[in-house]
C-alpha cells in the first residue's frame, strides 16, 4: 500500500511538472520572462521576482529593441544610496520632458508600462501617437509626503516616477490635473492608472488623496494598489 501511494505521488508530480513545461511561456510562473510577455499576473508576478542580474539583461534587451534608451549609473552612498540605477532618456519614439533616474525594476517596467499599454491607449482612446510624456521626476532624497518623522519615499530609491502628462503627435496635450476631470480625457487617464497595476507596486492618482491631484505616481512597493 506504501509503495503505491508513492506510485501514485510520483505519477501527480510528474504531471504537474509536464504541466508546467508544456504551457506557454507567458502562462508558466516558472519560465524566464521575455519582453514579449503579454501583460497579465504572470507577468507582474515575474516582474516582481526578477533579480538585479535578470533585470540588467532585460533592460539591455530592450534597449536593443529601442523600447528604451538608458545608461548605467554608479552606485552612490549617503543618506539615500543609491544602487543597480540608469538614466532612462526615452522609451524608443516617445520622448521625455527630462531625462531622470531609476532603479532597474522601475526602467524596466516603465519600458513595458509604455510599450504595451501607453502607445495602444493613446491611438485607441486619443485618436493620435502618443509623442511625449512629462514628469516631476522620480529620484528625491526625502521621506513621504516630505514628513520628518516618515519613512523614506520610494523616490529616496529612484523607485517611483511621477506622471504629470501626455503629448501626441496631433499637437494634443492631457495633463493630470486638466484632464482627469475632463469627460474627453478622463477615459485614458484612467484606463493607464488602471493598467499600471499590471506594472508597477503601485499606481497612485488624483482619486487617492490632494497631493496627486496633478500627477500619477508610479511606484515600485507594494503589490497591485492603482487607484
Amino acid at each position: 500500500m506504501k509503495g503505491k501511494g508513492l506510485l501514485i505521488f510520483a505519477l501527480l508530480a510528474a504531471g504537474a511538472w509536464w504541466g508546467y513545461h508544456s504551457l506557454p511561456s507567458w502562462y508558466n510562473p516558472f519560465a524566464p520572462l521575455q519582453l514579449t510577455d503579454p501583460p497579465g499576473r504572470i507577468t507582474q508576478f515575474k516582474l516582481r521576482r526578477l533579480t538585479d542580474e535578470a533585470c540588467r539583461s532585460l533592460l539591455a534587451q530592450a534597449n536593443a529593441r529601442r523600447l528604451i534608451s538608458s545608461q548605467a549609473v554608479a552606485d552612490s552612498a549617503g543618506t539615500c544610496p543609491l544602487y543597480n540605477v540608469v538614466r532612462v532618456r526615452d522609451f524608443g519614439d516617445i520622448k521625455l520632458s527630462s531625462s531622470f533616474l531609476a532603479s532597474c525594476p522601475l526602467a524596466l517596467s516603465s519600458a513595458l508600462f509604455v510599450e504595451q499599454q501607453a502607445k495602444p491607449l493613446a491611438q485607441q482612446l486619443i485618436g493620435s501617437p502618443l509623442r511625449q510624456i512629462d514628469h516631476f521626476g522620480s529620484y528625491a532624497c526625502r521621506n513621504i509626503y516630505h514628513r520628518e518623522n516618515a519613512r523614506l519615499s520610494e523616490h529616496a530609491t529612484a523607485e517611483a516616477l511621477d506622471v504629470s502628462g501626455f503629448r501626441f503627435a496631433n499637437g494634443k496635450r492631457v495633463t493630470v490635473l486638466k484632464g482627469w476631470p475632463n469627460a474627453q480625457t478622463q477615459p485614458f487617464l484612467r484606463a493607464l492608472l488602471s493598467s499600471s497595476c499590471l506594472y508597477y507596486g503601485n499606481g497612485l492618482g488624483p482619486e487617492y488623496n490632494a497631493a496627486h491631484a496633478n500627477h500619477f505616481h508610479l511606484g515600485m512597493r507594494g503589490y497591485g494598489l492603482c487607484r
